[in-house]
């Protein structure tokens, strides 16, 4: 699989199956985070890895999922398997951390796919809840997490049609993300080179 096709293949995943994730497969997803661009090499973001059996339902407890579709939360059975959890040390930097944490987090949902593994980033968390359960350092802050698993379904990225980027389930319960137009997002130059 080249890069291309990892990231036509990545796509979030709600569904999975209730197989473990080995232990090394997570430190290698931390390894491609690690090595990810950081702004003036600070490298503020720390990491937490949950695979432990006992933590993994109070942590799906602190997560909410899929704000367009109603009650698309994963059901028991086909909830992840394993959690990374993305830390910023703000002893080491308090501001600008959505690029550094963006640059790493992308590393790893790519790794995720060639490993054949489904993930899905959330950003909406009871934080303050996580970080009770987890013993989140007190210099650090949670940024996001990382749900992961074996994916239990192959959603689909489209053109879209119309106004709405609204991701959906068809009849097959099959969901589908609609992604803007090539002439939507590409800007043309108008230059202006007058001094």
């Amino acid at each position: 699989m080249n890069v291309l096709e990892a990231i036509e293949k990545r796509r979030s995943i709600r569904r999975f199956s209730p197989q473990p994730i080995e232990k090394n497969m997570l430190y290698e997803l931390v390894m491609g985070a690690r090595l990810a661009p950081q702004a003036a090499n600070i490298q503020p973001l720390q990491y937490m890895i949950v695979h432990q059996k006992q933590l993994l339902e109070p942590v799906f407890a602190c997560t909410r999922w899929a704000g367009y579709l109603k009650d698309y939360a994963p059901k028991p059975g086909f909830r992840p398997t394993a959690y990374i959890v993305v830390l910023i040390n703000e002893d080491l930097k308090k501001n600008g951390n959505d690029t550094d944490a963006g640059a790493a987090i992308e590393n790893m949902l790519l790794l995720a796919v060639e490993k054949g593994l489904g993930s899905c980033w959330i950003g909406s968390l009871d934080r303050k809840q996580l970080t009770k359960l987890l013993g989140v350092p007190e210099a650090c802050k949670i940024h996001s997490l990382i749900a992961l698993g074996y994916p239990a379904e192959n959603p689909v990225w489209e053109e879209k049609e119309g106004d709405s980027i609204q991701y959906y389930l068809d009849e097959e319960h099959r969901l589908h993300v609609p992604k803007r137009r090539m002439n939507e997002i590409i800007v043309p130059i108008q230059p202006n080179l007058e001094k």
